[in-house]
C-alpha cells in the first residue's frame, strides 16, 4: 500500500509541473511576473527569507490561546484568495472576454473567468472549513502548486533559481534533521487540515478529519500507517527550475520536434523524479525526511545534464545582471 501511496503522490507531483508548463508562457505573457530583473541573484532573497521565517512565526503563533483556530481562518481566506486569484488569470486565457449583459444601457457586466474562479476559490474555501477531507485538500494543493511553480519560473531565471533551490534544500536539511522545527510546524499543519501538505491514504474512504496528529502516527508501526504525505514546498520549488528552464532558454536547437528548453525542463523533471524515489525509498524507515535536498538536487542534475547534452557549453543558461 506503501507503493500506491507514493505513486498517488508521484502523480500529483508531475501533474503539477505539467500545468506549471502549460501556465508558464500564458502569465508571462499577461505580466504576472513578480520581479522586474529576473536575471538579478537578490531577486529570490525575499522568497527565502519569507519561508525561513514563515514557520517560525506558524510555530510562536499556534502556542498563544486560541492561536491555532485563529491562523486556521487566516490562512484559509489567504488560500482562498490566492485560488482565485491564480484561477482567474488562468481562466482568463481559455474563456470569452467580459461582455454587457443585455441591455447594454443597463452597465452590467460579466466577466466568466472572474465568476468561475470565484465560485471554485469559495467552494474550496467552504469545503476546507466544514469537511476537510484529504481529496480537497489535494485539490486544492495541486491547483496552487501548478501557479505557484509557473509564476515562480516567470519571475527567476535560471542562476536565481538555483540559488533559490539549493538554499531552501540546505534549510530544509537543517530544519528536519537539525533544529527539528520543520517536523513540529507539519505536525501543526496536519491539525489545521490546510493544503500545505499533500496527503496520500491508502484507500478513497480514508476519514482525514479524524487522522491522528502525525506525532501519533510515527509511533506505529509504518505498515499499519494508513496516509503519506509530502509538503507543498517539496513540489513547487523544484518545479521553479522546470518553469525557468521553459521559459528562459533558448527554444533552438529542436531535437525531434521539442524545442530545446523543453527538453531541458523535462530533464529537470526527469532528475526530480530520481530524487523522489530516493526520498520515497528514506522515507520507508517512517521516520520525517527533509524532501528538499533529494528533489532539488535531482532537478539540478538533470537540467544540467540536459543543458551540457544540447548546448555542448558550461554556460547553465546563467545571465547576471544587477
Amino acid at each position: 500500500m506503501r507503493n500506491l501511496r507514493s505513486l498517488g503522490l508521484l502523480a500529483l507531483y508531475v501533474g503539477a509541473q505539467l500545468v506549471a508548463l502549460a501556465l508558464a508562457s500564458p502569465f508571462k505573457s499577461a505580466g504576472l511576473a513578480s520581479t522586474s530583473n529576473p536575471n538579478s541573484p537578490a531577486a529570490p532573497l525575499v522568497i527565502i527569507v519569507a519561508i525561513v521565517l514563515a514557520p517560525l512565526l506558524i510555530l510562536w503563533f499556534t502556542r498563544r490561546k486560541g492561536g491555532v483556530a485563529t491562523l486556521r481562518v487566516v490562512l484559509l481566506v489567504a488560500i482562498a484568495a490566492s485560488l482565485n486569484l491564480t484561477l482567474y488569470y488562468t481562466l482568463e486565457l481559455l474563456l470569452p472576454a467580459t461582455h454587457f449583459i443585455p441591455p447594454a444601457e443597463a452597465g452590467l457586466l460579466f466577466d466568466p473567468a472572474a465568476t468561475i474562479a470565484g465560485s471554485i476559490a469559495v467552494t474550496i474555501l467552504l469545503a476546507l472549513w466544514i469537511e476537510p477531507q484529504w481529496y480537497v485538500v489535494d485539490a486544492a494543493g495541486f491547483l496552487a502548486a501548478g501557479a505557484l511553480i509557473a509564476l515562480l519560473g516567470i519571475s527567476f531565471s535560471i542562476l536565481p533559481v538555483f540559488i533559490l533551490l539549493i538554499a531552501l534544500a540546505i534549510y530544509d536539511y537543517i530544519a528536519v534533521y537539525r533544529t527539528k522545527h520543520m517536523i513540529s510546524l507539519a505536525d501543526v499543519v496536519t491539525e489545521m487540515r490546510l493544503p500545505i501538505l499533500m496527503v496520500m491514504p491508502s484507500s478513497a474512504g480514508y476519514d482525514y478529519t479524524q487522522a491522528p496528529s502525525l506525532n501519533a502516527q510515527r509511533e506505529q508501526p509504518v505498515e499499519e500507517r494508513e496516509a503519506t504525505f509530502m509538503g507543498l514546498g517539496d513540489v513547487v520549488i523544484p518545479g521553479a527550475l522546470v518553469a525557468s528552464a521553459y521559459i528562459w532558454l533558448p527554444s533552438h536547437p529542436v531535437l525531434a520536434g521539442i524545442g530545446a528548453n523543453l527538453w531541458t525542463a523535462l530533464g529537470a523533471i526527469v532528475g526530480s523524479l530520481v530524487g523522489y524515489a530516493l526520498l520515497m525509498r528514506r522515507a520507508r524507515s517512517g521516520n520525517p525526511q527533509a524532501g528538499l535536498p533529494f528533489l532539488d538536487g535531482g532537478a539540478i542534475a538533470g537540467y544540467i545534464i540536459l543543458y551540457l547534452l544540447i548546448f555542448h557549453h558550461l554556460g547553465l543558461g546563467f545571465s547576471l545582471t544587477f
